[in-house]
């Protein structure tokens, strides 16, 4: 089919600002708070990222398509997506490819949203939307490629919640615990599924561990009892001042005393645990080529990022137990912390690509690191008792 000959598709955002254009994907209705990626590749980690749930994306990158999509085995972690299915809420772009080529490809990116039911539009002036957006802030929008009027489209519109005070996480967190890695691995890792992306748990099945990755809601002395010997808390999607759950329980997890590493959501909640706020931001830092400054080596790095709330930087800098640790070069928010005295660390960013560069995966070296310093500190320990 030609994109000439694809149905009509209408882009609406809440301030009023229309688009139209040709649809793609799943025919339908889609509404979430639209927002925008500038990376110039990896789509799928990006539609399939739990992080992105309830968020309508646009793709800054001009060609969308023209690669395919790459699945794998369901239940597994092969493949190129990041999660187990699409989370994006609707997909906006400039020029879509039904036409793709690819040495290992799976099928075509349409065919990968319509069977997700995601509601698309192409044909639309993105760089014009994506400044609007830049200028205006986040918002949302929707998307409806079966012909509704305008006055429905604001009444969905209308309906929808605002992103700040969603609670997301529980929507997409795993509902039963699972493993990956050697059983016999030396380092097992109790991870708290907020929104996990795959990729956290393929590097440290890399780095020789053992992961069970446990639902959010998992009571910390029933992680315990598994015998970890770290917490990684994940990635996800919404609000973290919205999740009081969440805090307690990540407070519990701090006090267990064993090294533990926050990505985004996950170093989000450690500092809501300490009294540090969150801060809804004015559109976001979604894309593969943010600059971030890591402050205790001199070092910049180039990192990839997905998230719409932040760190409150005064708040930390000003608390008595929190070092902060990496700052974004572009706009000065927090990009990392570090508690004093503990083996708790945290970065906004995600040190685990995909997509993106590796500059920062030397963060889960750290991680491993902390693991391994507390095995030789037991058995020192042990010798002595």
């Amino acid at each position: 089919m030609l994109v000439s000959q694809r149905p009509k598709a209408v882009l609406l955002l809440e301030d009023g600002m229309r688009f139209e254009g040709r649809a793609i994907g799943a025919r339908g209705t889609s509404v979430g708070e639209i927002c925008f990626n500038t990376g110039m590749t990896g789509y799928q980690e990006i539609f399939t990222d739990p992080s992105y749930t309830g968020q309508v994306m646009v793709m800054a990158s001009p060609h969308i398509g023209n690669y395919g999509v790459k699945v794998g085995l369901p239940n597994t972690l092969e493949g190129e997506s990041e999660g187990p299915k699409v989370s994006i809420a609707g997909l906006v772009v400039k020029k879509f490819s039904e036409v793709w080529s690819r040495p290992g490809g799976t099928g075509s990116l349409e065919e990968f949203l319509v069977k997700a039911g995601v509601t698309g539009i192409s044909d639309i002036d993105t760089r014009m939307l994506v400044r609007h957006i830049r200028d205006h802030g986040a918002q949302n929008a929707v998307i409806d490629s079966t012909g509704l009027d305008d006055a429905a489209l604001q009444n969905r519109l209308a309906e929808a919640p605002d992103m700040a005070g969603l609670e997301l996480s529980s929507t997409v967190s795993t509902p039963a615990a699972y493993d990956a890695g050697a059983a016999d691995a030396p380092n097992r890792v109790a991870l708290v599924d907020f929104g996990i992306k795959l990729n956290s748990i393929r590097w440290l099945v890399e780095r020789d561990c053992l992961v069970r990755v446990f639902p959010m809601h998992t009571p910390v002395m029933e992680m315990m009892d598994w015998k970890p010997d770290g917490f990684l808390l994940s990635n996800g999607p919404g609000d973290p001042g919205a999740m009081p759950d969440a805090v307690e329980l990540v407070k519990d997890v701090v006090a267990t005393g064993l090294p533990v590493f926050g990505i985004c959501l996950g170093h989000q909640l450690l500092a809501e645990c300490h009294g540090v706020g969150t801060l809804k931001m004015h559109h976001g830092h979604r894309g593969i080529n943010h600059p971030v400054r890591n402050i205790i080596t001199g070092k910049d790095e180039v990192t990839s990022q997905n998230h719409g709330f932040v760190v409150d930087r005064e708040q930390a800098e000003k608390h008595p137990d929190m070092d902060v640790t990496h700052l974004h070069l572009n706009d000065g928010s927090v990009a990392g912390t570090r508690l004093k005295g503990k083996p708790v660390f945290s970065v906004q960013h995600h040190p685990e690509a995909g997509p993106g560069p590796l500059d920062s995966q030397y963060l889960f070296d750290d991680f491993v690191g902390l693991i391994s310093r507390k095995h030789e500190q037991t058995k020192v320990n042990v010798q002595h008792a």
